[in-house]
């Protein structure tokens, strides 16, 4: 299994000296969020600062941005990485599309759709000097001149993933995407009942392989190296699953469960702006299914246990430059549990 970290998105002046010391400690990867700043700068800052570790996008918002824009960002992510970078995208919903970014709503799933394949047809034309003749529902590309194209770089085609909690975005990223990146939001019912099914329906209609495509997240994690430290952490997860599940949206994950009535009682209580005392909704019942709860000593247990079998990584649960020993040997152990997937498809 691989293990995620984080660069700051808001400080520069850190983001490459973050990187470095996460791919130090034995990250596998590491990403930035588009959260209250840009998610592709301090990529280009960790770039300059390592070697080996991947770079990736968790998650960059799409449709505010053209696909020509991104995939310029990523073309040129890519190459001063020498392959290093993946792009993870996401939709975002209709009201921060249509209220923050001030873009039109549609669809998302076609939309999106088309968004990645307007992105490696314009990719394709840069690395194998195809014509650019990209015409969708949602985007248009037919104009590409020497002056405007960047060199070929030699480099694999640059992976893909989309953020994805409901079923049909799911099946989309199976059937087109090099890998999913599962809301925290999830547990491992609904993950084996509603997730999974779609993303293998979506896989099979393409010919893609299991061992190609990556799964990212899936659920969260509360650790530390005493009792009080991971009781701490549970009490901090219980109110973002009080948080995330009094959004409709993410009832899905609910289901599975027959905990529906806990996901409306908690949309009430976000409506009247009961936010402080909705954790207290969420049981320990439903926090242990939604985290992997252990201290370092018996964290790959319980991570193997709750997110075995599926996820291929996952975020890690401190920051790199703090790392102490002990958690430093966490990281490996936790590389030891076997996973799927084995490496992205190289192939133009």
């Amino acid at each position: 299994m691989q293990v995620e970290s984080f660069v700051p998105t808001g400080n520069f002046r850190q983001a490459g000296a973050v990187a470095k010391a996460a791919e130090a400690v034995g990250y596998d990867l590491v990403t930035s969020s588009e959260i209250d700043h840009d998610p592709f700068m301090p990529l280009a800052l960790a770039a300059t600062e390592t070697s080996k570790i991947m770079l990736g996008t968790n998650i960059a918002v799409a449709f505010p941005r053209s696909p020509m824009v991104v995939a310029n960002i990523a073309w040129d992510l890519q190459a001063n990485s020498g392959g290093r970078f993946f792009l993870g995208l996401g939709s975002q919903v209709k009201g921060h599309n249509e209220r923050r970014f001030s873009v039109p709503w549609s669809a998302p799933v076609p939309r999106l759709r088309e968004y990645i394949q307007a992105l490696r047809a314009i990719w394709r034309c840069w690395e194998n000097k195809e014509p650019l003749a990209f015409e969708g529902e949602h985007y248009r590309f037919t104009l590409m001149t020497p002056e405007f194209s960047p060199q070929p770089t030699g480099l694999p085609p640059v992976p893909v993933a989309i953020a994805a909690v409901r079923e049909p975005m799911i099946r989309m990223a199976g059937r087109i995407c090099d890998g999913v990146k599962l809301h925290g939001f999830a547990t491992r019912k609904y993950l084996e009942q509603v997730a999974l099914p779609a993303l293998h329906e979506g896989m099979k209609k393409s010919g893609r392989k299991r061992e190609t495509f990556h799964i990212s997240g899936g659920g969260f994690i509360a650790t530390g190296a005493t009792e009080e430290e991971v009781a701490k952490q549970v009490e901090t997860i219980r109110y973002r699953i009080a948080f995330y599940g009094a959004t409709r949206t993410y009832h899905v994950v609910f289901e599975p469960h027959g905990w529906v009535d806990l996901g409306m009682k908690l949309h009430e209580m976000a409506k009247q702006g009961q936010w402080d005392q909705m954790a207290k909704e969420v049981s320990d019942e439903v926090v242990h299914e939604f985290c992997a709860v252990a201290t370092y000593p018996n964290l790959k247990g319980a991570i193997e246990k709750r997110f075995g079998g599926i996820a291929d990584s996952l975020m890690g649960w401190f920051g790199a430059a703090e790392a102490t020993e002990e958690q430093r040997e966490v990281i490996q152990d936790l590389k030891t549990i076997p996973a799927q997937f084995t490496g992205f498809d190289t192939s133009w």
